[in-house]
C-alpha cells in the first residue's frame, strides 16, 4: 500500500481530531511543567491516555457513508 492509498482510506476529520488530542495533552503537560508553581505537576497518566487516544484516532479507518 502506498501513501496515497493510505491517506485516501482515512478520514481527515478523524486524523485531525487525533492530532488535536495529542497537541492539547502535550500543551497542558508543558504548561504544568514550565509554570513557576512547584505544587503544579503534570498529570502523566492523563497525558499518556490522551496520546494513546490520539494515536488510535490517527490510525482509525472510517467507513465511507454516502449521503
Amino acid at each position: 500500500m502506498n501513501i496515497k492509498d493510505a491517506l485516501n482510506s482515512k478520514s481527515w476529520k478523524t486524523t485531525g481530531a487525533g492530532i488535536a488530542a495529542i497537541l492539547v495533552a502535550v500543551g497542558a503537560a508543558l504548561t504544568a511543567f514550565t509554570d513557576n508553581d512547584p505544587a503544579t505537576v503534570p498529570d502523566y497518566a492523563a497525558l499518556l491516555a490522551a496520546c494513546l487516544a490520539g494515536i488510535g484516532l490517527i490510525f482509525a479507518k472510517d467507513n465511507k457513508v454516502a449521503g
